[in-house]
């Protein structure tokens, strides 16, 4: 996907401010048992079609809105991701700039879940 240079200069400013990590660095972790929100910020119909194992959906469109009901703890330790990493770099800008502590965007989002060969759900996996 092309994307607009003034979409790339927003993504490239928040990325001074967060943390990133890779989909082996989020796999190492789940692996190990390690406890985080595993969030993916796509749009509905994006989630819908795949989404990475255990995640679950908070839209970039609501996050801001429904993140302190749905992770209450600022401190709780929360991977984001999207497409290929720049909308959660833009998600986890905005939650720290509400005060949570450790959120970490995952650079290349699904795409690098994918081509990795990390396990994957479908809706229709979930409901039957």
């Amino acid at each position: 996907m092309q994307h607009n240079q003034g979409f790339l200069k927003l993504v490239d400013d928040a990325k001074q401010r967060i943390k990133e990590c890779t989909a082996a660095d989020v796999h190492a972790r789940m692996v190990q048992g390690d406890q985080f929100h595993f969030v993916d910020v796509r749009e509905d119909h994006e989630y819908q079609t795949d989404h990475a194992a255990g995640a679950r959906h908070l839209g970039k469109g609501i996050i801001e809105r429904d993140i302190e009901t749905a992770i209450p703890d600022k401190h709780a330790p929360i991977v984001l991701y999207c497409g290929g990493g720049f909308r959660s770099a833009l998600a986890a800008d905005a939650l720290q700039q509400m005060g949570y502590t450790h959120v970490l965007s995952m650079d290349g989002g699904i795409k690098a879940w994918r081509e990795a060969g990390y396990p994957i759900e479908c809706e229709s996996d979930e409901s039957g």
